[in-house]
């Protein structure tokens, strides 16, 4: 039974409320870091009925270096998995300032305060927007980042800031960086009993929570973004991934990172999800098919910064993290969809 500690930033929102569910399962005790901006407190809550045990949380941002210092200096942490920021892509066209401010110096200070206390071992949640309008599919984690959006530039500087790290960064301590930059596709889905799930708030920015949204009611019709991609039937093909294999990577490269030899630098990118792509109306045809719900669409104009597909090679986090998903497609709409009629205003 593992007893360490893992200091889990944005642990209350969608995909960090759910790597805690496999932290927990695989005997280590998860410590929330989260202002609440983008997730609920009442994630917590329904996380320490899942789990069994209290889970403990402070309410802060990342960016306050001075709790954050506390925060360490109260835990002896192993190591930290970093999902806290602003996550929407059109949004971040939008506002670019406020996803660079947020984004990039939350991992600033965090980096800061971490090698302060000599703890470096890290699990970034990356995303494949780095990849940009990816030249082939599917995509290795050589292949061009070239981001096409201000949400995908903050990710990528990121990254390039753990690269530089375990490259460069010269330590007095034995303890090097090590650091799994976790490139995941499109997460949907949610914990099979319903308790945790996505919930955005206003109108959501992805495409399965809008379905969701439509098919419970909040919402009249669905906006199909773009019909004129050079694809089978001309909608945008994206590689969906469930949540819960999402987590279970989260946490095959904690793993890995407990493996690496304390003395060594190292930070790589592994690419999670699942190698197959699904077009915007497969889905919405996948879900009426699985649930038996219609939803009304539209189509509408492309957004600005969305490409027309996208979908991973996952052999390498299969082969090196011996990881690879093993939910399907109807898994996905069937535990999405659960959690949505249990709960048709998300958390509140």
């Amino acid at each position: 039974m593992k007893t360490e500690e893992i200091l889990v930033t944005g642990g209350a929102g969608y995909i960090g409320s759910h790597a805690i569910v496999a932290l927990c399962d695989a005997g280590y005790t998860p410590v929330v870091v989260d202002n609440f901006i983008n997730s609920s407190s009442k994630a917590l809550i329904r996380l320490e009925a899942i789990v069994g045990k209290p889970i403990q949380y402070y309410e802060f941002d990342v960016r306050d270096e001075e709790k954050l210092n506390d925060v360490f200096s109260r835990h002896n942490f192993s190591s930290v998995m970093h999902f806290s920021g602003l996550k929407a892509v059109s949004e971040s066209v939008e506002r670019p300032l406020e996803y660079y401010d947020n984004n990039v110096g939350g991992t600033f200070s965090l980096l800061k305060v971490m090698n302060k206390h000599d703890l470096r071992k890290l699990v970034f949640s990356s995303s494949a927007t780095v990849y940009g309008d990816p030249e082939e599919v599917p995509i290795q984690e050589e292949a061009k980042r070239y981001v096409t959006n201000p949400y995908g530039k903050t990710k990528l500087i990121i990254e390039d800031l753990c690269f530089d790290l375990a490259r460069n960064q010269k330590s007095l301590s034995d303890k090097k960086w090590q650091i799994a930059l976790l490139r995941y596709f499109n997460p949907i889905g949610a914990h099979p009993t319903g308790f945790i799930g996505e919930d955005p708030k206003g109108i959501p920015n992805n495409l399965m929570p809008f379905i969701l949204k439509v098919a419970i009611g909040e919402l009249s019709e669905l906006k199909v973004f773009g019909a004129d991609y050079a694809t089978e039937d001309g909608t945008g093909k994206r590689d969906y991934i469930h949540v819960m294999d999402l987590a279970e990577g989260h946490l095959a490269a904690l793993d890995w990172i407990f493996k690496q030899n304390e003395g060594d630098n190292i930070c790589e990118a592994f690419n999670l999800g699942t190698g197959k792509s699904t077009s915007v109306l497969d889905l919405l045809n996948s879900f009426v098919k699985y649930t038996g719900v219609k939803v009304a669409y539209s189509v509408a104009e492309r957004r600005s910064g969305d490409i027309a597909e996208c979908y991973a090679d996952p052999s390498l986090a299969r082969d090196s993290l011996n990881w690879k998903s093993k939910r399907s497609l109807k898994e996905m709409i069937e535990d999405g969809w659960k959690w949505q009629k249990a709960n048709p205003s998300g958390f509140k």
